[in-house]
């Protein structure tokens, strides 16, 4: 179906603003909220998170157009939007997680391995339904 891109393109960034774990986003927002006091220069962020230089300057420029994080040059730091805050309580919860539970025992786990039989669950499907 054919979309107004432009209108396409703002919802996207409006809903996609929560960085993945590994990602470069992910990886300045948790070393920035580890200091939230403190601004730092891209060349100190590259060095911090491993991140190369060269990749930092432009995630910090769309991290900052999401209101994620201050910039006054030559300085950025973590931002005070509401979401940052959520963002953080995030991490810290799966942080307390990890800490209080450790790996589960999934990891190694290949998930091709566990995939459902679509004519299995079918059968379940219509079990639950007859008894329904």
């Amino acid at each position: 179906m054919p979309v107004r891109f432009d209108d396409y393109e703002e919802q996207a960034d409006e809903l996609n603003w929560t960085p993945t774990e590994e990602s470069n986003p992910h990886k300045i927002l948790t070393f920035l909220l580890g200091h939230p006091d403190v601004g730092f220069t891209p060349s100190e962020i590259a060095e911090a998170t491993g991140i190369p230089k060269g990749s930092v300057g432009p995630t910090l420029q769309r991290l900052h157009e999401r209101g994620l994080v201050r910039h006054k040059e030559p300085y950025w730091a973590i931002g005070e939007d509401d979401r940052i805050a959520a963002y953080q309580g995030m991490l810290l919860s799966m942080e307390a997680l990890r800490d209080r539970y450790g790996d589960d025992g999934w990891s190694d786990v290949d998930p091709e391995e566990h995939e459902a039989d679509e004519a299995e669950l079918e059968e379940w499907r219509r079990e639950r339904r007859a008894e329904g």
